[in-house]
C-alpha cells in the first residue's frame, strides 16, 4: 500500500481550541413570565465575536439551594459562567450570598463599593439606607465589576461574572468586563436559504451532518411573504471542509428542483407576513 505524505504541519497542527460559557438567569420573574429576558441573546452574539461559545443556559427561581446548584455545575463545566439577576437591595436578591455559599467564601461590605455607592447617593440626593448598602456586599476575594450605568457593581469570582438582570445595566457591565475575556478560535458560519420546508430536506441534511461531524449543520424554518422556507446555517473552524459540506448541502436543496438562494436577515426570516 503506497503511503499518502503528509504534511509536516498537519501531523502537529493543534486542533482548534474552543472556550465555552454559560448563563445562569436568576429570577421568579422571568420564570413567571412577567419579565422576558432580554440578555441571552446580547451574550452570545458579543461572546461568539471574541470566539467563546455560548454553550448552555438556565433560568433557575430565587431559590438559595437552586442557584448554588447550577452554579457550581455550571461552573466546573464551562470555561465562563455569567449569571444576570438577583444583585439589587431587595430582600429577594439573593445572587451575592449564593455565589459566595457556592465557593465557600464568607460575604464583606466591600470597602470600594461602599465608596462608590456612597458617592452616587450623596451625589443623587437619595438616601443610601440599610437596603441600598446590601448592594456593596460582595464575597470575600472576589473582584469588582464596573457599572457605568447605575454604579452598584457586580463581581466575579473565580470563572463567575456576575451581573445586574436589567439590560441596559448589564450591557454596560459586559462592555467594562470584555477586554478581561479570553477567547479561542472562531467558527465561520455559511448560510444557505432553501425555499422549502426543512421537512424535504431533513434526511439530506442528515446524511450531509454524518459526512462531517465536526460541521454544525442547523435548519432554522420561516415564514415571509406567504412562503415557508428554511435557512440553513453551517458553522466549523476547517474552512475546506466548511465549503465542501455547504456545496453538499446546496446539492441537497437543488435535488428538490428549486435553487438555493442567497440568506436573508433573521429578522425579516421571521416575518409571520400578512394578517388575514
Amino acid at each position: 500500500m503506497t503511503e499518502i505524505p503528509v504534511a509536516d504541519d498537519a501531523r502537529t497542527a493543534a486542533p482548534p481550541k474552543l472556550v465555552t460559557a454559560a448563563l445562569l438567569i436568576i429570577g421568579n420573574e422571568i420564570l413567571s413570565g412577567r419579565t422576558k429576558d432580554a440578555n441571552l441573546a446580547f451574550l452570545g452574539e458579543n461572546l461568539n465575536e471574541i470566539g467563546i461559545q455560548m454553550s448552555e443556559c438556565r433560568v433557575v427561581r430565587d431559590d438559595e439551594a437552586d442557584i448554588i446548584a447550577a452554579v457550581r455545575a455550571l461552573s466546573d463545566r464551562y470555561d465562563y459562567v455569567f449569571t444576570t439577576g438577583g444583585i439589587g437591595p431587595t430582600h429577594d436578591d439573593i445572587t451575592c450570598s449564593c455565589i459566595a455559599k457556592a465557593f465557600g467564601a464568607d460575604v464583606i461590605r466591600h470597602p470600594e463599593a461602599m465608596r462608590l455607592l456612597t458617592a452616587h447617593y450623596q451625589k443623587t440626593g437619595v438616601e443610601f439606607n440599610a437596603m441600598r448598602q446590601r448592594m456593596a456586599n460582595i464575597p470575600v476575594g472576589a473582584e469588582l465589576i464596573d457599572n457605568p450605568v447605575s454604579v452598584a457593581p457586580g463581581f466575579r469570582i473565580a470563572n463567575v461574572y456576575v451581573m445586574a438582570g436589567v439590560p441596559r445595566i448589564m450591557q454596560g457591565m459586559f462592555d467594562e468586563l470584555r477586554q478581561s475575556l479570553s477567547g479561542g478560535e472562531k467558527k465561520t458560519a455559511i448560510s444557505i436559504l432553501c425555499p422549502l420546508g426543512e421537512g424535504v430536506v431533513a434526511a439530506g441534511l442528515q446524511a450531509v451532518q454524518e459526512r462531517y461531524p465536526d460541521i454544525d449543520i442547523g435548519s432554522y424554518p420561516f415564514f415571509r411573504m406567504g412562503q415557508i422556507g428554511t435557512n440553513l446555517v453551517l458553522r466549523g473552524f476547517d474552512l475546506a471542509a466548511l465549503a465542501r459540506a455547504a456545496d453538499e448541502v446546496r446539492e441537497v436543496v437543488r435535488a428538490q428542483g428549486v435553487e438555493p438562494e442567497d440568506p436573508v436577515d433573521d429578522g425579516a426570516a421571521m416575518d409571520p407576513g400578512p394578517k388575514s
